[in-house]
C-alpha cells in the first residue's frame, strides 16, 4: 500500500486543511448534517477522504444519540474505511454521466440502507454529468429521502449547473499551505519512524506545490531510493527530480524548440506529477509576466512580447480545459507546444484559427484579436442577435469556426438550428435524437461552447432539445397508395452527414 493511502486522514482531526477541518467540525457539533455537500478544489487535497470521514460520522455505531468523531473501530467505520460498505456508494461521474445512470441512481436511492443509518453517495468529478443527467439528479437533491446523503466532489465547480450548486452546502478545498503540508508529512514521518530534518520537510512541502498527495509521494520516493534525510541531501534529490524550471521551460518556448519542450513534458509525466500541476505553474508565471506588461504587479523582464504572452496564456489555458477529455493527459500540452513552436505560426484557440503576424493575432474570419478583446467580438455579435434568437450570419460563423476544430461536430450541427439565446444559454433545436446525444457528449459540448465563447466574447452554455426538422420536400411516386418519399437531394444530404461523422 502506498504511503498516501496508508496515511490518508481517517477522522476530522486528521484532515490537514485547517479551514475545511474547522468548518466540518462546527457542522458536526451542531448536530444538523446537510443532506447534500459540494466539495470543490484541485486534485490531491483530500476531498474524497473528507467525504468518507463524513460517511463514517453519520453511520458510526457509537454516534446513535449524538454526532461526534467516528470511533474507527465499529463495523460501519471499518468497512467504510476499506471501501466495502454496501451503503456508502462511490461513483465516478466521468463513467456514470448519462441520464440512464442517474435514473438508476434515483431508483436505488428510494431503497432503505442495508445496515447503515444513512446511504451516502459520493459522486466524484460531478461536473462531468451531462446536462440532462444533472437535471435528473437535481430532482433527487431537492427532495431526498431522509435516509440519504449526497457528497459531490469536483475540480471544476463552475461547470456544474447553478441549480445544483444552490441545493448543496459548498465546501472549498484550497491548495495546501506550507504549514498544512508540514502537518501532513509529520504524521507520515511519525508513523514510519523516519528521521527527517524539519528543514528537509519544508523543502518537500514547497516542492509539492500545494498537493498533499504529491508531498507524501516525494517522501515515499526518498524512502525507496534511500536518500539521506538531511536538508542538503533532500535538496539535491529534489533538484534532480525537479521535472523542469518554469523559467527554463519558457526559455525553451522562446527558442521555439518543440523537441526539447516536449521532452520536458515527458519528464513531468514519467515522474508522476500531474499535468494539471505542471500547467498551473506555467500559467502562474505567464500571468504575472502579462500583468506586469500592463503595469500590474512586479515581474522580471520577460523575453516575450505582450501579444506573445496573450497567445501562450490562451494556448495553455485551452490545454488545461482539455485535460479531462484526453486519453493521455499530456497530449493537449504537447499540441499547445507544437502549435506555438511550429513553423506555420497558426494557433487554434477556442475553435478559431489564430495567426501570429507582425506581433499581432488575426483570425481567419477577419476579426482582429491582437489583444484577444472579447468586447470587440461581442459588439459584432450584438448587432446580429437578440435575446431570443441569433441571426443566420452568426450561425454560419459558428459553423465555420467549428469545422476546422472538429468536422464531425460541424456535420452534426447541420441537423440543428439555434432556437433561443438569453445572453448566457444558447438553446439548439436538434432534429434527430442521435445527433442530440452526440452533441451532448462532454467532449463535443465542450468544444462547441469554447467556439461560441470566442465568437460571442463571453461564456455560453449550450443546451440541446429535440425539435421538428424542416418540412421535407416530397414527390408523388408512380404507384398508388398515397405514400411519400424523401427527394433524392435530401437522401444525399443525410448520407453526407453520416459519412462525415463515421468516415467514408
Amino acid at each position: 500500500m502506498t504511503l498516501y493511502l496508508k496515511y490518508r486522514p481517517q477522522s476530522l482531526e486528521e484532515l490537514d486543511s485547517q479551514i475545511v477541518r474547522e468548518s466540518l467540525q462546527k457542522i458536526v457539533a451542531s448536530g444538523k448534517i446537510p443532506h447534500a455537500f459540494l466539495f470543490s478544489g484541485p486534485k490531491g487535497i483530500g476531498k474524497t477522504s473528507a467525504a468518507r470521514i463524513l460517511a463514517k460520522i453519520v453511520n458510526c455505531e457509537k454516534n446513535q444519540k449524538k454526532l461526534k468523531e467516528s470511533c474507527n473501530k465499529c463495523e460501519q467505520c471499518i468497512t467504510i474505511s476499506k471501501g466495502t460498505n454496501l451503503d456508502v456508494i462511490e461513483l465516478d461521474a466521468a463513467s456514470n454521466r448519462g441520464i440512464e445512470d442517474v435514473r438508476n441512481l434515483r431508483d436505488a436511492v428510494k431503497l432503505s440502507p442495508a445496515k447503515a443509518r444513512k446511504k451516502v453517495y459520493i459522486i466524484d468529478e460531478a461536473h462531468m454529468l451531462t446536462t440532462e443527467a444533472a437535471n435528473a439528479l437535481l430532482k433527487t437533491l431537492e427532495e431526498p429521502p431522509e435516509h440519504v446523503m449526497f457528497i459531490l466532489a469536483t475540480t471544476n465547480p463552475e461547470k456544474l449547473v447553478e441549480t445544483i450548486r444552490s441545493r448543496t452546502t459548498n465546501m472549498t478545498f484550497s491548495k495546501a499551505k506550507p504549514e498544512e503540508l508540514l502537518r501532513s508529512l509529520q504524521r507520515v514521518v511519525k508513523g514510519e519512524k523516519l528521521k527527517i530534518d524539519k528543514d528537509a520537510l519544508s523543502l518537500i512541502s514547497k516542492a509539492a506545490a500545494g498537493s498533499f498527495r504529491d508531498a507524501v509521494k516525494l517522501v515515499e520516493q526518498i524512502m525507496l531510493e534511500q536518500v539521506k534525510t538531511d536538508a542538503k541531501s533532500v535538496n539535491e534529490f529534489l533538484f534532480r527530480k525537479k521535472m523542469f524550471s518554469v523559467e527554463g521551460f519558457l526559455e525553451i518556448l522562446h527558442r521555439k524548440d518543440a523537441k526539447t519542450a516536449i521532452e520536458e513534458v515527458e519528464k513531468v509525466s514519467e515522474s508522476g506529477v500531474g499535468t494539471e500541476t505542471f500547467l498551473e505553474q506555467i500559467l502562474e508565471v505567464l500571468r504575472a509576466e502579462l500583468l506586469a506588461k500592463v503595469g500590474v504587479g512586479e515581474s522580471g523582464e520577460s523575453a516575450f512580447s505582450k501579444e506573445e504572452l496573450i497567445a501562450l496564456v490562451t494556448l495553455f489555458s485551452q490545454a488545461a480545459r482539455e485535460l479531462s477529455g484526453s486519453l493521455l493527459e499530456q497530449i493537449p500540452v504537447e499540441l499547445a507546444i507544437i502549435s506555438w513552436c511550429g513553423g506555420e505560426k497558426k494557433l487554434e484557440v477556442g475553435g478559431q484559427m489564430l495567426e501570429v503576424e507582425g506581433g499581432s493575432l488575426k483570425t481567419e474570419i477577419g476579426l482582429s484579436t491582437s489583444k484577444l478583446e472579447p468586447q470587440r467580438l461581442t459588439s459584432n455579435v450584438k448587432h446580429q442577435t437578440s435575446i431570443k434568437e441569433i441571426s443566420e450570419e452568426v450561425w454560419r460563423n459558428i459553423l465555420a469556426a467549428v469545422k476546422p476544430r472538429n468536422t464531425s461536430i460541424e456535420a452534426l450541427l447541420r441537423a440543428a438550428k439555434p432556437i433561443g439565446y438569453d445572453g448566457k444559454v444558447l438553446t439548439l433545436g436538434v432534429f434527430y435524437r442521435f445527433h442530440k446525444e452526440r452533441l451532448e457528449d462532454g467532449g463535443n459540448r465542450r468544444i462547441l461552447e469554447e467556439v461560441v465563447e470566442v465568437i460571442f466574447g463571453a461564456p455560453v452554455r449550450i443546451v440541446c432539445t429535440l425539435t421538428e426538422p424542416p418540412a421535407k420536400k416530397t414527390e408523388t411516386p408512380p404507384v398508388t397508395g398515397g405514400e411519400t418519399v424523401l427527394t433524392e437531394g435530401e437522401d444525399k444530404d443525410i448520407i453526407k452527414v453520416a459519412e462525415e461523422i463515421f468516415g467514408n
